[in-house]
């Protein structure tokens, strides 16, 4: 397919018009997650089937129910039509990310737009599907620790100050276990209804600052990267990640060092982006695969063994882009195993984390009674 003059000439825009349209559609990327992943699957399935790039624009504008979306489809058809290339109308848009955009870009460059939009297409399904089986996974859980919460939180702030009462009126002596309950339920009766929603505030921020606030949110991946089973999906997810990203991009066309740079753009965790800066310079210095594993500290957490002599050994036969895709196919598939394990390990644990409760909470109001039975015989 020989190149169009039109789709490799990057036309001028006012910087002035870039900026208004960026600052436009700082949101969109929140607002339409779903709507942009859809527009690049169906470019790549209308453009596989013959269809131009304008006709295709203005079908799935026709198709959104989304008002802000056929508005962001009109913006990307009116550049096109005013010559600029694809990448550059949806790179104005705000909404796509550097990776397709690069992939599209070079696809049009090079005549290969239907095959690299297929590549995008793709790699938008593998990293919806990385991030369900992490949500599915947790979900059971997260359901059952959040119950047993809400239920020790109601116990404590409409059971315990009641128990707290009746047990300061017997003259017996109370265990160590019982004054603390009652402690806390005359505190709970009497201060509950500010410290208990400050402390669920409280504890929310703290959450927020500690996974998700990108300056902070290394804290929380050490913490999770130190427990062996998360440890796991962490590797898995980025190995898989990596093994099909790399090698589908480096069969896109996608230069080597480009490629590793655009992993490392995207990658959520910072022992993993550390790693991927590292080997992007030292594979742009001449450095093998091979060598830079061995100079770089704490690869075997990173990389498992296995796959960095494979990943070596792949370089040097000259198959590195269909050895990863392999690799990355191996591991999405090792991934669905240990997302499946996570719910039988976690569930045990969770179990006695509520039994523990509920025994503290049977023990506090039984020994008492005990005691006060064994009173009266006397």
């Amino acid at each position: 397919m020989p190149k169009s003059k039109k789709a490799s000439k990057k036309i001028a825009i006012p910087k002035k018009i870039i900026a208004k349209r960026q600052k436009a559609d700082f949101l969109s990327k929140f607002i339409f997650g779903k709507e942009r992943e859809y527009i690049i699957e169906n470019l790549a399935l209308m453009s596989d089937s013959g269809m131009g790039v304008l006709p295709s624009l203005e079908s799935i504008a026709q198709g959104s129910d989304s008002k802000g979306i056929k508005k962001i489809i009109e913006q990307i058809k009116t550049d096109v039509q005013d010559g600029a290339p694809l990448w550059q109308a949806l790179e104005l848009s705000g909404l796509f990310s550097e990776r397709a955009i690069s992939l599209i870009k070079i696809g049009e460059r090079s005549g290969r737009l239907t095959a690299n939009l297929k590549v995008a297409s793709q790699q938008q399904q593998k990293e919806r599907s990385f991030s369900s089986k992490i949500k599915g996974a947790l979900m059971y859980p997260l359901f059952v620790l959040v119950v047993a919460v809400l239920v020790g939180l109601g116990v404590a702030w409409f059971i315990l100050p009641k128990l707290a009462v009746v047990f300061t009126q017997m003259k017996i002596k109370l265990p160590f276990i019982t004054k603390v309950f009652i402690d806390v339920g005359l505190f709970l009766g009497k201060y509950g209804s500010i410290v208990i929603p400050i402390a669920l505030v409280l504890f929310l921020v703290i959450i927020y600052f500690i996974f998700f606030f990108k300056r902070t949110k290394i804290a929380g991946q050490f913490i999770t990267f130190s427990i062996p089973i998360f440890r796991e999906i962490i590797r898995d997810m980025e190995v898989a990640r990596f093994g099909y990203l790399a090698g589908s991009l480096l069969q896109a066309g996608l230069p080597l060092v480009n490629a590793l740079k655009l992993i490392k753009e995207t990658s959520d965790f910072y022992n993993y982006r550390k790693f991927y800066a590292y080997l992007e310079s030292s594979i742009d210095e001449g450095n093998t695969f091979s060598k830079t594993f061995a100079n770089y500290n704490g690869i075997d957490k990173l990389i498992p063994p296995p796959m960095q002599r494979t990943i070596s050994a792949a370089e040097k036969s000259g198959h590195l882009a269909e050895t990863l895709v392999k690799i990355g196919q191996i591991y999405e598939e090792r991934l669905d195993d240990t997302t499946k394990n996570l719910t039988v390990i976690l569930e045990p644990i969770l179990l006695v984390i509520v039994w523990v409760g509920v025994m503290a909470v049977a023990f506090a109001v039984i020994l008492p009674i005990y005691g006060l039975i064994g009173g009266l015989e006397k």
